[in-house]
């Protein structure tokens, strides 16, 4: 084989596999798709088509007329049979011509009872044996005819019989025709059947047995981009949980070094300890800066929290009250960073701080069914009671980042405290910090 030809043949097949394995794909993505009710009406209406189809193309009532007009020149008609013989029906009888014919003679006897074909004596029968002497013929009967030939056979009939003998040879022939013909359009409809019934049960093994692993990839595809989409909002929380984590807020530090700054002319012991209460919080928030973990330890957390509730203490005098309990033994359980920050400058910037006799801040913290609340509580002005020109994202930002650490295992309850001000409680899985 030419090597052009060869190659050209392997693409060929190539690509006609390639075709074939996109199209088995596609089906197989479109079949599994479908519902189980709609694939069994798409079943039905297919095998409605086929019906239609199948009644219109094989099952046409037209007959196939065979017809042999004699010759106007031989007034004959002639017929091929089994064998190469040639029968030729005409006026004046019937002639059969059998090529590879022996030579020998036959002797023919018509009348009322038949045709007999009388070997002659020597002759070679059907059988291969020797023929049995011819026996001698009973009288010709009268319209009975005695031929005697070599190659051929010529049977002499009257022309009434003779025309009967070919209009009944033609009906024979036209009515095997027409058999056959019913025989192929029988035959093909059954094929066509056959195919439109594997056509249905083909989709419904192919639905059954590649449903399951179409929708296991599409729920691996979904599950990918979920993943995805998680992985980005998570990016976009620790992005935002770094910032607040490097803004330690400017006018909180301006106004403590102010203070600081007032006291030394006025207190000094009083400046020294707000100066030291300023070295622990920074001692406790700049670690979190430096680092991108998702989660850190409660003692950590509440140590920030308690410095910062000092210094403020420390400005605001009798008009903030801190009640603050923190169980040793939950300092060593994990907590998200900043939550608590977040929360504790909410409660002296929105509730206590625009009030102006002050107030009391709680900081909670215990365990209960497996689950760590920690409460922030104030009895300031509440939801509402001042214009804010705050954002709300702290808040937002609290509730996406437990969202995203937990899922539906953690939530940040708020509700308002008795007799004024709010209290928001934080709850999480109790595990402890690695």
């Amino acid at each position: 084989m030419n090597p052009n030809t060869a190659d050209t043949l392997k693409t060929l097949l190539s690509d006609f596999s390639g075709w074939l394995s996109r199209s088995f794909d596609k089906t197989a993505a479109w079949v599994t798709q479908l519902s189980w009710w709609k694939f069994f009406i798409f079943a039905i209406l297919l095998m409605a088509a086929g019906a239609i189809l199948q009644d219109t193309i094989f099952t046409s009532e037209e007959n196939i007329v065979v017809s042999k007009s004699p010759s106007k020149k031989s007034k004959k008609n002639s017929h091929t049979i089994e064998g190469d013989a040639n029968i030729d029906i005409d006026e004046t009888g019937i002639r059969i011509r059998k090529p590879g014919n022996d030579g020998k003679g036959k002797q023919i006897e018509i009348d009322e009872n038949g045709i007999r074909v009388l070997t002659e004596p020597g002759t070679i029968n059907s059988s291969g044996m020797p023929a049995a002497p011819a026996t001698p013929a009973a009288p010709v009967q009268p319209g009975a005819h005695e031929i005697r030939t070599g190659d051929d056979i010529h049977i002499k009939l009257p022309p009434e019989v003779a025309r009967e003998i070919s209009n009944e040879i033609n009906n024979a022939v036209a009515d095997a025709a027409d058999e056959e013909v019913r025989s192929y359009k029988k035959t093909s409809s059954k094929w066509f059947a056959n195919f439109v019934l594997l056509a249905i049960f083909g989709l419904f093994g192919m639905k059954i047995l590649m449903g399951g692993k179409v929708r296991a990839e599409e729920k691996a595809k979904e599950a990918g981009l979920a993943a995805e989409r998680e992985s980005l909002l998570r990016q976009v929380s620790e992005a935002q949980m770094q910032m607040m984590q490097a803004q330690v807020e400017p006018h909180f530090l301006f106004n403590t070094l102010a203070s600081v700054e007032h006291l030394i002319e006025t207190d000094p012991p009083r400046a020294a300890a707000m100066q030291r209460c300023l070295i622990s919080y920074l001692r406790a928030v700049l670690p979190q800066m430096r680092e991108n973990a998702s989660t850190t330890n409660l003692g950590r957390e509440a140590d920030m929290i308690k410095s910062y509730l000092d210094l403020l203490k420390m400005r605001m005098e009798e008009r903030l009250n801190i009640d603050f309990v923190m169980p040793e033994g939950l300092r060593s359980a994990s907590f998200p960073p900043m939550m608590l920050q977040s929360l504790v400058e909410n409660a002296i910037k929105h509730g206590l701080e625009c009030k102006a006799e002050g107030g009391t801040i709680q900081f909670r913290v215990e365990v209960a069914h497996s689950k760590l609340r920690v409460s922030v509580t104030d009895d300031g002005l509440g939801f509402g009671a001042m214009p804010s020109n705050g954002t709300g994202l702290g808040l937002q930002n609290i509730r996406e980042r437990l969202k995203l650490l937990y899922k539906e295992k953690a939530q940040m309850i708020i509700t308002p405290n008795q007799p004024s001000g709010v209290c928001v409680t934080i709850e999480i899985p109790y595990e402890l910090a690695h």
